[in-house]
């Protein structure tokens, strides 16, 4: 229990001791530095993401990191055991990356100012048109060279059973034509989720599969394409 109120009063205090990067951030984007403000709000999340997984005891282990583009954006499409999985994939993934968001976080003050400069797309999952509207939004934000997360079962499973995969996830890949990177993450329930949303220790395993290109495929290698990354995925989560 007092790991946990450590860890949100942490969480709250961290958003308020960065504000002057906020504000830094913010100058820089007016300013059109683009560039400069990539790198800072890089710098900034990432250091935020460890921090939180550091305050929780948990350890992360990464294999494959070799398998991760360096140059031009990517889909990162992984399995979602919970909630620490966001600051896993961005702090222990090297490469600048947003993710897809459920609509409802873009109400949180001061965090989603930040999803807004690291290029978030935000999604509302009961409105087929919106949800076509915000895949449009991150096509351009990959086409840019910006990479984004997306979780395609939907939700969490809080275990280590893995659902289906959603197909609409992976217009973001081939309608961007950007490569596909399988992201398997075992054991991040064990951090909450299996502990009544208390945080406790525990030992988080993240592979990193090879890319899948997603460019120029055939109508029937696009309508397989859900079910392969997910095989990968869950081979690995077998291991």
């Amino acid at each position: 229990m007092l790991r946990t109120i450590i860890w949100f009063i942490y969480f709250c205090c961290y958003l308020i001791v960065i504000l002057p990067n906020l504000i830094k951030v913010r100058a820089l984007h007016r300013a059109n530095k683009i560039e400069q403000r990539d790198r800072e709000v890089d710098r900034i999340v990432k250091k935020w993401a460890r921090s939180m997984v550091n305050l929780s005891g948990a350890k992360v282990i990464v294999t494959g990191e070799e398998h991760v583009p360096i140059q031009g954006g990517v889909v990162f499409i992984s399995n979602h055991q919970g909630n620490f999985d966001i600051p896993i994939l961005l702090g222990y993934i090297d490469k600048p990356k947003a993710f897809i968001a459920k609509k409802e976080l873009k109400k949180l003050p001061l965090i989603s100012s930040w999803m807004y400069y690291m290029n978030c797309v935000f999604i509302d999952r009961g409105n087929a048109r919106a949800g076509l509207k915000a895949i449009q939004e991150g096509v351009v934000f990959l086409k840019q060279g910006y990479s984004q997360i997306i979780f395609p079962e939907g939700t969490r499973s809080r275990g280590e059973q893995l659902g289906e995969f959603k197909p609409g996830s992976f217009k973001l890949a081939t309608k961007s034509g950007v490569p596909i990177v399988p992201v398997t993450i075992r054991g991040s329930y064990k951090i909450m989720e299996a502990n009544g949303g208390l945080i406790k220790p525990a030992v988080v395993e993240m592979f990193i599969s090879e890319p899948i290109s997603a460019a120029g495929l055939r109508k029937e290698e696009t309508e397989q394409l859900p079910e392969k990354v997910r095989n990968i995925i869950a081979l690995q989560l077998k291991q």
